[in-house]
Order: structure tokens, then C-alpha cells, then sequence
């Protein structure tokens, strides 16, 4: 495969390859605002829906900052696979540093006859240390919000009590004898998953259950089911995301036999107060809204707040060159 690579003041852009791979896994896992979701194996398992076009920059051959992005037709996207992703940059990334790389990007763009870039900066939650330096230079290339989707995360170390419905319902299952543990069974969680959402949105999950164990498989200390059992059954559960600071439900699902008894509530429980509650800073939920943000389900955020959550928001914005 040709190499692509361009060259701005001291600044080089190099289209990844599959030979970029190591170097840009290793930047991943060093990088102060990188999570797994940026490591290759995650990215490339659904790389046929996708025109990969990820961005790698080195500033006097260093490698300094990666950018995890797709085409769509003459638009560069942060890669339309990920939730969220922006530049990846190491712990010595400086400001004006940054302003280079958006100007080699813009260079780059303008090379490659792509006119405008959809940016999806990495939530503050999951920085190692404050990472906004992406941030400034979307300013200063005045880009413009386009979506902002809002989740509700705790901050673990001041975690607030629940409601009143919430341990009312954590009363039903203990009442009900439920158990929760880690399974590996994501058949039968994807099932109570797919179930749920045709009956209440008419969709099915983004993931099946083949491609959650295959990146389960692939990741087996960041991607974990937690499920709620009536003796041998399983009655709900939660797929979490875990990063560094973060434990981030993907998914949620509750099976119809668990919804009047906290089945769903008492996994939640678990993982706020047990599982997660020394060695995470956040617990996310996911989003609320709808339609690019501007529709937000307001039973499905109260819920989350009822276990003492507040807004995190998931920002979009777009250049136009």
C-alpha cells in the first residue's frame, strides 16, 4: 500500500495503513485522552461499513497525535463508528502545538478535495489530564456546534444517594432473591437487549451478539456484561465500556419478567457501589437524546438522575474549508 503523507511547516500527515498499526496502538494506550474504543481492533471490526481515512501527525518525525476519522463523500469524519473521537494527542501536547496540527489538517483536507470536517472532541470525563487544547483551535477555526447530546454520568468519589423509587426497586429484587455477577452468556443478554428495544423503538441494537463477543473477545478487560439472575435466568443486564476513569454502559436491557422487580436496578447498584466505586472516577450512563440532540427523553434521564447522575454532554461540530 502507497503511503500518503504530506508535509506543513514542521508538520507531517500520514494517512493510516495497516502498517501504521503498532505505532498507532502504542500512542493509544499512552495518549492522554486515549480509551480502547481508538485501538485498531476496535475500530476495524466493522471496517466494511466505513471509508477509513485516519490521520497520523509527526512533528519532526515524532509521532504527536492521531486522528481517528472516515469519508463520507467530500467529508472527513471523526470516525463514523466512534461515539465520540477528536485528536488523540500525548501528555506534552501544547496549544500552538495543536494550532499546527489543525493547520496540516486543513492543508491536507484541502489536497485531498475534502471541504468540511464533522469533529467529535473526546468528553472531558475521559481525559487522563485536562486534553482541550482541540478545543481552542476549533475556535480559532470557527467551527460550530451542530449536535449536542447529553448523558448523565456520577462522579464516584462524591456519589449521591438514590431516590426513593430507585431503592424501592433495589428492595423488589432483593425481596425476589435476584443475584448479579459477571457472565460471558451476551446471547442471552442481546436477546433481552433486541427484545426490548424492537417492542419500545422498533430497532434493533446497533451491535449483534456475534460482534459483541468477537470485541469482547478482543478486549476482555474493558468490555464486560453484568447481569441480574431468578435462580438460573437472566432478567437484566448492562454491557460496560470500561476505560480508565470511566465505566460507560453501552448497553442496558431489562427483560419483561425483571421490569417489576428492580431487576435492571440491582445490577446498577452493584456497579455504582461495589464494582466500580474505587477505581473509576465516572460512571457514565449513555445519552438521553434524540434526533442530534435537540429531542431529549426526559423519562429516560430522569432515571439515571435518580441515582444521583448530572449532565456530561456529547458535542459535534463541523468546519467548513
Amino acid at each position: 500500500m502507497t503511503t500518503q503523507r504530506e508535509t506543513t511547516q514542521n508538520l507531517d500527515v500520514l494517512v493510516y495503513n495497516p502498517e501504521n498499526k503498532t505505532d498507532w496502538d502504542r500512542f493509544v494506550c499512552c495518549a492522554k485522552n486515549g480509551v480502547f474504543l481508538f485501538c485498531r481492533d476496535y475500530m476495524e471490526y466493522h471496517s466494511h461499513r466505513f471509508t477509513d481515512h485516519s490521520l497520523m501527525f509527526y512533528n519532526n518525525n515524532k509521532l504527536v497525535a492521531l486522528l481517528p476519522a472516515s469519508l463520507e463523500g467530500s467529508t472527513l469524519c471523526s470516525h463514523g463508528g466512534l461515539t465520540f473521537g477528536g485528536i488523540i494527542s500525548a501528555y506534552d501536547m501544547k496549544t500552538p502545538l495543536m494550532l499546527q496540527i489543525f493547520d496540516a489538517l486543513s492543508a491536507h483536507c484541502h489536497n485531498q478535495s475534502i471541504t468540511e470536517v464533522v469533529y467529535k472532541p473526546t468528553p472531558y470525563i475521559y481525559h487522563s489530564i485536562p486534553a482541550h487544547e482541540d478545543l481552542y483551535a476549533l475556535f480559532s477555526y470557527n467551527a460550530y456546534l451542530v449536535v449536542r447530546n447529553v448523558s448523565s454520568a456520577i462522579y464516584l468519589p462524591h456519589a449521591k444517594e438514590f431516590d426513593g423509587n430507585r431503592k424501592a426497586n433495589l428492595r423488589k429484587a432483593k425481596k425476589n432473591n435476584l443475584t448479579v455477577h459477571q457472565s460471558d452468556d451476551f446471547n442471552s443478554f442481546m436477546q433481552i437487549a433486541e427484545e426490548g428495544l424492537i417492542e419500545r423503538h422498533g430497532v434493533k441494537p446497533v451491535h449483534s451478539a456475534e460482534e459483541i463477543k468477537l470485541l469482547a473477545k478482543r478486549f476482555p478487560d474493558n468490555i464486560k456484561l453484568f447481569a441480574s439472575f431468578k435462580e438460573e435466568t437472566m432478567l437484566a443486564g448492562i454491557v460496560i465500556y470500561e476505560s480508565q476513569n470511566v465505566a460507560h454502559v453501552q448497553y442496558a436491557a431489562n427483560s419483561k419478567a425483571g421490569r417489576n422487580i428492580g431487576a435492571q436496578d440491582i445490577v446498577e447498584n452493584y456497579l455504582i457501589k461495589e464494582c466500580y466505586s474505587y477505581d473509576k472516577r465516572y460512571f457514565d450512563f449513555g445519552i438521553s437524546t434524540e434526533k442530534q440532540g435537540t429531542l431529549l427523553n426526559v423519562g429516560l434521564i430522569q432515571r439515571k438522575e435518580n441515582f444521583g447522575a448530572s449532565a456530561i454532554v456529547y458535542d459535534t461540530y463541523k468546519i467548513i474549508l
